[in-house]
C-alpha cells in the first residue's frame, strides 16, 4: 500500500523548504542584481536562480535518492573527499559564515535604521546578535516541531511582508529601468551566478535534506519511492515561491538602476521602503528580513546539531548547540564584509566540486556507483576551478591563467565543465579501474 501525504501537509513541508532556503543572503543579492544590472536583470537572475534554488532542490533530491543523509550522497566520491567536502560544508554553513551572516544581516536592515544618527552600532548589535542567537538555540532544542514553527507561522508572515513591498513599488515605482554603466567583468549572467554561490543554498541543500526525509517519516512515510516523489514535489513549489520573490526582490532593485550605486542590497531595501511608506515600511522590512534569518539559523543550527552529535556521540545534541550559537554570536559581530570578501574565492572553488557530485548522482547506476567516476570528475573540476578562484581574488599566474580563460565557456564562469566530462572519461577507462583499485586498498 503506497504512503500518501495529504496536500495541507504537502504545502506545510514545501513552506518550511522555502524559508529555511530564503535567509540573509537571499534578502540582499537580488535587489543589488536588479539595480546593477537595469536592463539585463532577468539575465543576471537567472544565474542566480540557477546556483541558488535550482542547484539546492536538485542537492536535496540528489541525497533522497541516495538513501538517508549527506553522507550517502558525498560518500559516492570516497572517504577521503567525503571527509574534506563535508567540513567544509558544515564550517562554512555553521559558525564561519552562514550563521554568523543571520545575524549581522537581519540587524543591518531590521534595527538599524531605528537607531538614532551618529549612535554607535557595536553594543546594540552586540545585545542584538545575542537575543537572535538566543532563540536560535531555544527553537534548536525542538527540532522535530521545526515544521509548525517555520510553516505555520513565519512563512506566511514572511511572504505577506514581501509581497506588500512588490505591489506598493508597482504601484508607486521608484524610478526608470535603465541600462547601467556597471562594468561587469565577466556579465550579468556570471555574476548571477556569483551571487547565488554566496547565498550557499546550494551548499546547504544536503545538510537540509535530512529535515525534510525526518518531516515525512514523521508523518508516516516511509516508502523509497514515495519519499523521492513527496520530496520532488515540494522541491519544485519551493522553487517556484523562491522564484517568484526573487524576481519581485529584483524588479524592486532594478527600479533603482538610475541612481547612485548603494552600498549593499540591504542598504537599497531600506532606501527603497522608507520611499514608500517611510518608517512604516522599514519596520516591514526589518520583520521580514529578521524572520528570514531566524529560519535558516533554525534550520542551520538543528542540521549542524543532528549531524555531529550522530558522528560523535559522546558530544550530545544539546551541547552542540549551545557551543555553536555562543560561537557564532561572537563571529557574527566581526563584520560581514570581511566574511564575504573572505568566503567567495573559497566557494567559487569549491561550489563546482559539489554540482558535479550532484550530477552524477543521478546517473549512478551507470556506472555502478564506481567511486574513480567520481573521484576522477571532481579533480579534473577542482584543477580548473582553482584558477576560478584565483581570478576572484584577482591573483594571476600570468600565461597560464590566461590560457586556462580562453577554454570553452570559461567566459561564462562554468568552464570547469569540460574538465568534468575529460575526469568522467578517465574515471570510466583502464586507468580510472586503476585509480578504484589503490582507492579501495588504501
Amino acid at each position: 500500500m503506497k504512503q500518501k501525504l495529504g496536500t495541507v501537509q504537502m504545502i506545510y513541508v514545501s513552506c518550511m523548504l522555502f524559508s529555511i532556503f530564503f535567509g540573509a543572503g537571499n534578502m540582499i543579492f537580488p535587489p543589488n542584481l536588479g539595480q546593477q544590472a537595469g536592463t539585463q536583470a532577468a539575465v543576471a537572475l537567472l544565474g542566480f536562480i540557477i546556483t541558488d534554488a535550482g542547484l539546492a532542490v536538485l542537492g536535496i533530491l540528489a541525497v533522497v535518492i541516495a538513501g538517508n543523509s549527506m553522507n550517502d550522497l558525498i560518500g559516492k566520491a570516497g572517504k577521503k573527499i567525503g571527509i574534506f567536502l563535508t567540513a567544509a560544508i558544515y564550517l562554512l554553513l555553521g559558525p564561519l559564515f552562514a550563521l554568523p551572516r543571520t545575524g549581522s544581516v537581519s540587524f543591518e536592515i531590521g534595527v538599524t535604521p531605528f537607531l538614532p544618527e551618529g549612535t554607535s552600532t557595536f553594543l546594540p548589535m552586540f545585545l542584538y546578535t545575542g537575543i537572535f542567537f538566543a532563540l536560535t538555540y531555544l527553537f534548536s532544542l525542538k527540532p522535530t516541531k521545526i515544521i509548525d514553527i517555520v510553516g505555520k507561522v513565519m512563512t506566511p508572515l514572511l511572504l505577506l511582508s514581501i509581497l506588500i513591498i512588490f505591489v506598493a513599488a508597482v504601484i508607486n515605482p521608484l524610478g526608470e529601468i535603465q541600462q547601467t554603466s556597471v562594468n561587469y567583468a565577466n556579465g550579468p549572467f556570471v555574476e548571477g551566478l556569483l551571487q547565488g554561490y554566496l547565498a550557499l543554498d546550494g551548499f546547504a541543500a544536503p545538510v537540509f535534506a535530512i529535515i525534510i526525509i525526518d518531516s515525512f517519516r514523521q508523518r508516516g512515510i516511509s516508502n523509497r519511492k514515495e519519499i523521492i516523489r513527496n520530496t520532488a514535489i515540494v522541491g519544485v513549489i519551493a522553487i517556484v515561491l523562491l522564484c517568484l520573490v526573487y524576481s519581485a526582490l529584483c524588479f524592486i532593485g532594478a527600479q533603482t538602476s538610475g541612481m547612485e550605486p548603494f552600498a549593499n542590497g540591504g542598504v537599497l531595501l531600506n532606501f527603497a521602503v522608507y520611499q514608500l511608506f517611510g518608517k512604516w515600511g522599514n519596520l516591514i522590512l526589518g520583520s521580514a528580513v529578521v524572520l528570514a534569518c531566524m529560519t535558516t539559523s533554525i534550520g542551520l543550527t538543528t542540521s549542524f546539531g543532528e549531524y555531529f552529535s550522530k558522528m560523535f556521540p559522546r558530544f550530545s545534541y544539546k551541547s552542540i548547540v549551545t557551543v555553536v550559537t555562543l560561537f557564532t554570536w561572537l563571529i557574527s559581530n566581526v563584520g560581514l564584509q570581511m566574511l564575504l570578501d573572505t568566503v567567495l574565492p573559497i566557494l567559487v572553488i569549491l561550489y563546482p566540486l559539489l554540482i558535479v557530485l550532484v550530477i552524477l548522482s543521478f546517473f549512478d547506476r551507470f556506472w555502478k556507483g564506481k567511486t574513480e567516476v567520481y573521484v576522477c570528475s571532481m579533480v579534473f573540476t577542482l584543477a580548473f576551478s582553482i584558477f576560478d578562484g584565483f581570478k576572484t581574488l584577482g591573483w594571476s599566474l600570468g600565461g597560464l591563467t590566461e590560457q586556462v580563460m580562453k577554454l570553452p565557456l570559461a567566459s561564462l564562469g562554468i568552464g570547469w565543465i569540460i574538465p568534468a566530462a575529460i575526469g568522467l572519461v578517465v574515471g570510466l577507462s583502464p586507468l580510472g579501474k586503476a585509480i578504484g583499485k589503490k582507492l579501495r586498498n588504501s
